[in-house]
């Protein structure tokens, strides 16, 4: 018995170091909404005046982004963005804090990642409206999401709400300025 056991042993110790998988999300499509992840404070569009956290970060290999949105007010969601390659478009599902959730889709373009679906009741009930969302890259590093919707299925739109994500500062990072 012992023989068998020191044979185990010497087999475990012998076995060649194996070398981890390629990641399997890696390239350059996969790559199109990276300049979202971070951490972050949101505001309205021209103001200073702070309404949310976000923290987006790259997960499952690189295959997935997710969102965690956490206003000052009110309750949060979140969303889980990936991209498809036999499509060739964006993914994301969002889940707030109220029961349902909304599928949107999309891709880069541009420079922006535009992704677009329609939220059931999202302007009371029955009142259904397709989302757009355009995330922009801007010089300063922030991020700006601009959100219109339509009620006529993409032949009129208006602005639902604007936001810029500015990289949060940490008591590290404010100390320094």
């Amino acid at each position: 018995m012992s023989n068998l056991i020191a044979a185990i042993v010497v087999a475990l110790q012998s076995t060649p170091t194996t070398i981890p998988p390629p990641i399997a999300c890696a390239g350059s499509n996969f790559s199109q909404f990276d300049f979202w992840i971070g951490e972050w404070d949101v505001y309205p569009n021209g103001t200073n005046t702070l309404i949310a956290h976000s923290k987006i970060e790259k997960l499952y290999g690189g295959c997935a982004i997710r969102e965690n949105w956490m206003p000052l007010k009110g309750l949060g969601g979140g969303s889980l963005n990936s991209y498809d390659p036999e499509t060739e478009r964006w993914h994301q599902t969002w889940v707030g804090s109220a029961p349902g959730r909304v599928e949107f889709e999309g891709g880069y373009t541009g420079g922006n990642m535009v992704l677009t679906g329609m939220w059931a009741n999202v302007n009371g009930p029955n009142q259904d409206a397709l989302i757009r969302m355009i995330y922009s890259p801007q010089t300063d590093g922030s991020v700006r999401q601009h959100g219109e919707q339509s009620i006529d299925h993409g032949l009129t739109w208006t602005t639902s709400f604007d936001f810029i994500y500015r990289k949060r500062q940490t008591l590290s990072s404010k100390q320094a300025q």
